[in-house]
Order: C-alpha cells, then structure tokens, then sequence
C-alpha cells in the first residue's frame, strides 16, 4: 500500500539539487537516500516531513499520515533537559499525565541505561543524544520514519543495537534513511535511492548490490549516448554528400533530402542525454612524503591512563613501521582515543613516554576536528600555515570541496562534511609520512570515504585509526589492534572482535 507518493519533484536552491523526482513509498519499505554531501538528502526529508516547499512536483500523503523525522542536531532548547523529560515532552499534555509508562517502554526498547535517563541531554554523548531524538519521534508512533544519519556518534555496539531495533520494527512502518555507513545501509535497507540533479535512480535492493547496478545502469547510458551521437554523425556525413551532389545537378529532390537528413541528426543529438558524471565534492589526496626509518612509532609497554590517571590498559611492545595501516579496535570507552592522543602528544614533544623517529613528519584529526579553528575561514587558514599564494589556495580549496563562495566563510559555518574534507585539506599540504586519524570519516559521504580508503591505500600510507565505520576499517586496515581488557593484542582480522561486539548486551 502506498502511502506517500512524489511526482516530478525538483528543489533548485542556488543550484538545482534534484529534479523530476519520482517515488512511491510503500508500507514495508526501507529505502536508503544516498548523494554527496550538500546535493539535498536532508531537503528531500524536510520536503517528505512537510517542513521545507519544492520548488516543483507534488507529494501526494495518505490521508492523516504521521511523519516521525528524527533531526541530525538536537535543538538547543532542549539540551538542559533530561533525556526522559526530553522524550516525555514528545507526548500530548494527556498522555504524558496518563501514559508516562511509554516513555519506560521505549527507552527500554532502545536499551537506555537507567542512569543516563535522568541526565542532562548537554552532559551526554553525541550518541546518546542521537538515541533520545528517535525515543522521543518513535513515541509519539508515527506512520512513516525518516531518519537523517542516524549512526552518526554511535560506537560499533550501539550500531548494532540501532540495526536490531531497525529489524524489530512493524513490517507496516516504512523508514527512509540518509547514511553514509555503507555496511548499516545493507544491513537496515531494501531498496536505494540514488538523488541526482537528473535522472535519480531507484533500485529494490541494499545498498552494495544497488551501487553495482547503478554503475551498469550508467554504463549503458554512456553507450547509448555515444551511440546517438555516433548516428548523428553518420547522418550529417550523408547529409553532406547528398548536398555537394545536389548542388552540382540541381536536383531539389536531394536537397529536400539533405534538410531532412540534417532534421533528423539535430533531433538526435537534442535528445541524446549524456550519462550523469558525479561533480566531485573534492578529491581528497593524501601523500606520502617517504622515510627511511624502519620503526616510525615505538610502544615499549605503554601505560594507557584516563584523563585523572586511571590505568586502562598496557600497550606490550608494539611497532609501528612504513606501510602499516593499523585499526584500533575496542569498546567505547577502553582507550582508543587516548592511546591516539598519547602518540599526538609525543609527536609533538609533548610527552616522551612513546619513541618516534625522527623523520617523522605527522598528520592528525580527531573526531571533533579541533585542528580546524571555527574562527578562521578556509582562505585564512591555508594561506596561514602553508606558504602558498591566494591563487593556489583557492585552487586546492575548490578541489577539497570548498567552493569559492564558501572560502572566505567561518569554518564554524561550515557542514560537517564540508569541515571534515578541509581537514583532510590540511593533512596533506603538510605532506606527511604518518597519520593519526581518531574517526576519520565522520561526517564525509560515501564518495569521499572510497577516495580516502583508495589514497591510504594506493599511497602505501602508514597510519594508525580508530573507525566505527566497519566498511572502511576492513577495506584499509592491513593491521589491527584490539584493547582486550587490559592488554593491547595484535589480531589477524577484525572479525572477532565485530562478532563479539556486535552481540554484546
């Protein structure tokens, strides 16, 4: 049964983000939105949740439709709330009199440690502020859920968590989600929207298998088009001859002909539609500048402590030489950060308890990317550091996805992505030979995650990362540490501890 139905859709902002969109969604449908980032996936949820106007096209809703849209932010009104008055709230003053008991089935549902529930939203995690925005749409028991990057800030086990909640869902509630987690897009979808400018595509089916037939779906309209063209070609060529001879025997049959023939060759290359050409949201390039050090980073039985000096978990020896690529894995909360900050702090002279060579030359972003400054503006801060006219900085801004008109804006101001592909920006102007990457690919859409994993892994970088994303971890890592305990071990794959993780309570 359909329940909304889109009809030739378009939104044009400055720029046209789609057009002639058309879509049913159906009771037992979970559709993935995939696009770059700033192509309009979170303007087509405000258009579906009736809070953004299209510019054309209709949406047709069932009549007394509710639409749950769960946001990517909470609303700054909210964070001195506590995360159950915050989803109590959510309810009609009568229900929250008589039926507060929802609000302990849901967050029970959603697994809400008790102790979290009566904290301020502002002193908890991005992650569980993300869980308190869906209890607090999925109470009032919406007819259809949109969910805008709903992993976004959640570990590994909480993702899970998130996917097994997704599954136990009435099969009659639709749910469309905006990710860039490809492996949570497989495991929660069954069918994909791929949002263009033109020409969006819809397959019924998960995200990899649908990536996979958009690519041959493009790939035969590259040929058709190059197959148009190659008829109209052929056709002005007879257009051609049949004009030279027409001429020198005066027949106005043959000349009548040749206008024909160039008719039908106009009418062909005016309908002709080039196959769509993804315009880049910025390459992201990361080199490596070469040492001849064996062993960049020396761990000699590291103690690993919290802030107030807590010990987590020792490191054993451990090595990290060219060409590593090493995932760190454990739990949320066993150290993983830590140990990254640790090394930070070493490779800047800060602290000499880690052994670095001395040829090494560092890249560091954390998950918050504090390295960027919000005060600056992209212009400011390349130029800034790096000894580079304003021409070529503006070059190497565009393509990281910067546009022009966005250059000399605060960084503060910037989307997430847009900060995350400038931070990836200034790693390699510094030209580095060893990245520390705590979440690297927060933030960056699918495109740009594949362009990092291809230049970590085609450069032959040696880094050492900490990801929740499971698609990249297990295309880039060729090492992996897992904090167990209170022992770093070196595994051969990251799948035991996913398994395990993924099953834990």
């Amino acid at each position: 049964m359909t329940i909304i139905n889109i009809s030739a859709l378009g939104v044009t902002l400055s720029d046209t983000l789609f057009s002639d969109l058309n879509l049913t969604i159906s009771k037992a449908d979970r559709i993935g939105l995939v696009a770059a980032n700033g192509r309009g996936k979170t303007t087509l949820l405000g258009c579906l949740a009736g809070l953004f106007e299209q510019t054309t096209g209709e949406i047709t809703r069932a009549r007394g439709l509710r639409v749950g849209y769960v946001k990517q932010d909470v609303p700054d009104d909210a964070l001195a709330m506590t995360l159950y008055d915050w989803v109590l709230a959510a309810l009609s003053t009568e229900q929250a009199e008589y039926e507060n008991w929802r609000v302990d089935v849901v967050l029970n549902d959603l697994k809400v440690p008790y102790e979290l529930q009566h904290k301020p939203l502002n002193q908890l995690s991005g992650g569980w502020q993300r869980t308190a925005m869906l209890a607090a749409v999925w109470i009032t028991e919406p007819d259809v859920l949109l969910l805008d990057e709903p992993t976004n800030h959640l570990d590994l086990h909480r993702i899970g968590l998130l996917e097994e909640w997704l599954a136990a869902l009435p099969c009659d509630v639709p749910v469309v989600i905006i990710s860039h987690d490809r492996a949570f897009l497989d495991a929660t979808t069954n069918r994909t929207l791929f949002l263009r400018p033109e020409r969006s595509r819809v397959f019924q089916l998960p995200f990899t298998a649908a990536r996979i037939a958009l690519d041959e779906a493009d790939a035969a309209d590259e040929r058709r088009f190059a197959n148009d063209l190659n008829k109209a070609q052929q056709l002005r060529k007879q257009a051609a001859k049949l004009k030279n001879v027409g001429v020198n025997s005066g027949s106005d049959l043959l000349l009548t002909k040749t206008k024909q023939l160039t008719e039908r060759a106009a009418k062909l290359e005016a309908a002709a539609k080039p196959a769509h050409q993804e315009q880049s949201a910025g390459d992201i390039r990361l080199v490596n500048s070469g040492t001849h050090a064996k062993a960049l980073i020396t761990l000699a039985d590291v103690p690993v402590e919290t802030p107030d000096g807590q010990l987590l978990y020792k490191t054993g020896q451990k090595w990290i030489s060219q060409g590593d690529r090493i995932v760190l894995l454990g739990a949320n909360g066993a150290g993983k950060t830590q140990l990254i900050k640790m090394i930070q702090r070493a490779l800047t002279g800060a602290d000499d308890i880690v052994r670095c060579a001395p040829s090494i030359v560092p890249a560091y972003s954390d998950q918050h990317l504090s390295q960027l400054a919000d005060t600056d503006t992209p212009m400011s801060m390349v130029t800034g550091q790096f000894d580079i006219g304003d021409q070529r900085a503006r070059g190497v801004l565009a393509g990281a996805g910067v546009t022009i008109q966005m250059q000399d804006t605060k960084i503060g101001a910037l989307s997430g992505g847009q900060k995350a592909r400038l931070a990836m920006l200034v790693m390699r102007l510094k030209n580095p030979n060893f990245y520390l990457l705590d979440e690297p690919t927060n933030h960056l859409d699918i495109e740009g995650q594949e362009a990092l994993e291809d230049e970590l892994i085609t450069h032959s970088a040696s880094c050492l990362l900490v990801s929740h994303d499971r698609s990249f971890l297990r295309h880039v890592g060729n090492r992996f540490w897992w904090i167990n305990g209170k022992k770093l071990e070196e595994v051969d794959s990251p799948e035991p501890f996913l398994s395990g993780e993924m099953g834990a309570t």
